[in-house]
Parts: structure tokens; sequence; C-alpha cells
């Protein structure tokens, strides 16, 4: 399992890193929605849908994403002139931010079931706004939007290993039994080092300390929400990963769960912060 694991993260860093620092603009939205229209295609298992329906569900997903690249190039940065606070823009994060800190904290206690087309109306809050943070976060570089990655997979990495060291106390054994509350503090620990770290090489006036501090641990709780949430909705249709697309490590949603939540939200503050 680990050699599949670790054969499978090797390919797709090798996809994804000349896509990343080389394609186009247009081209990455294109291969971004590629993507996301594979994660709508799991989202439809988590539905309850089989075959030809999920099919439908995961082109339909790419063909937006193609369609909004093709109707506003200039919201993300393929056109001839950047203008990425669009009202549409600002309206899809402000919708997908109030979902994922306002609403699913009360999904979370109350175990919601997701089906029919409010189902899918989720799933289109859930993946299109992510689609769009990814596109429209690399036009400040290629490097910035990997440091955006990192700080979710550095959570993951620090709350593994401080929950597998010292946890005791269940975060939500009812959803995620494996996940403790010194994961998440682990997760925030090291979400932050690594936040320090690159303050001090490239970010030193963005922020003041503090409030760079407070982002950070923002970002980590909205992350973790974000893997609740896949985590609860998989126990709810009764499978262990989103699709086996991925071996060794499940489907694309699998990979792509605390991204849905932080995207988002982080492209929301820098449009605030930047585009006041």
């Amino acid at each position: 399992m680990l050699k599949t694991r670790v054969i499978t993260a090797l390919v797709l860093m090798a996809l994804l890193l000349p896509s990343l620092f080389y394609l186009p603009q247009g081209a990455w939205a294109l291969l971004v929605a590629a993507f996301v229209g594979i994660a709508a295609w799991e989202w439809g298992a988590l539905l309850g849908k089989a075959g030809s329906s999920r099919m439908v569900i995961g082109v339909a997903t790419t063909l937006v994403c193609a369609t909004l690249t093709w109707l506003d190039p200039n919201a993300i940065g393929a056109g001839t002139a950047y203008s990425p606070a669009r009202p549409w823009v600002l309206v899809a994060y402000g919708i997908a931010t109030a979902f994922w800190c306002c609403v699913i904290p009360l999904w979370l206690k109350y175990k919601w079931s997701l089906s029919g087309v409010g189902g899918m109306l989720v799933g289109a809050v859930v993946l299109v706004p992510t689609w769009l943070a990814m596109v429209q976060l690399r036009t400040l570089g290629a490097g910035v939007l990997l440091s955006i990655f990192a700080v979710v997979w550095m959570a993951d990495i620090a709350a593994y290993f401080s929950g597998k060291a010292f946890g005791k106390h269940k975060l939500a054994p009812s959803i995620s039994p494996g996940k403790t509350w010194e994961g998440a503090i682990g997760a925030g620990v090291g979400v932050i080092v690594y936040g320090l770290v690159i303050r001090q090489i490239v970010a030193q006036d963005l922020l003041p300390l503090p409030l760079w501090i407070v982002v950070l641990v923002g970002v980590t709780a909205v992350s973790i929400v974000g893997d609740l949430y896949e985590s609860l909705l998989k126990r709810k249709a009764g499978i262990k990963d989103s699709s086996n697309i991925l071996p060794g490590h499940g489907g694309v949603l699998d990979r792509i769960d605390s991204l849905t939540s932080t995207l988002p939200v982080v492209a929301l503050a820098w449009l605030m912060y930047s585009y006041p």
C-alpha cells in the first residue's frame, strides 16, 4: 500500500508541477475544471447516484467551469485586462465562505443527509468556488498557490503525527474516530511554524504578526472542517473512499477535501484585502 501511495503521489506531482508553473492561464483553468469534474463525478457517489447519472454530474460541472472561463476570461487572468474582483466572483466566494463557516458547523453537529437536487446544489457550492480559487490564486504566482496548498498539507501531516503520538481526546468520534483534539492542536502548531517561516522569507510586511497568526489558525480550522465534512458524507453514504481513481489515495475528493473549504475562504480574504 505504501509503495502504491508513493508511486501515485510521484505521478501526480509530475503532472501537477509542470502544469502549475508553465501552462497558460486559460489552459490551467481547463485542466483544473477537468479535475473538479472528476470530483463532481465522485460527489455523485455521495448522493447515491450510479453509472450515467454520476457521469452527467461530472461532465456538467466541468462544462460550467469551462463556460465561465469562456464568458469572463478577464476574471481568471486569461484575458487582456485582469479583473478578479468581479461581482459574480465575490458572490461565489461569499456563498462558499458562509457555507463553510456558518452552515457546516451545524451540519456536522446535526449530521444532516445529502440527497437530490439539494445535494447537487451543495456540490456546486463546494466545487465551483474551489475551481475558481485554484485558478485565480495562481495569478499571484505558481509558488504562491503551491505555498497555500502546503498550508493544508502541513496541517494534515502535523495532525497525523501529533495525533498518533499524543492523541487521547476524540475530536468527532461519530464522524471520524481517528481524529483527536491533540491532532487538531498539532495541525495548528505545524501551520503556525510553517507560516512564520514563509513570513520571514517572503511576506514580512504582508500582515502584522498577531493577525498573521490568527489567519493561520483560522485556515487550519477551516481545513479541518472540510476534512470532517467529507468524512461525514462518506460515512452517510457507506463508503470508505470517494472513488479508487487514485491508487492508494482513494479519489480526487479525498485529496482535495480540505482545499475545498480553504481555498475559497483564502481567495475571498485576498480580494477583500487587495481590492477594497
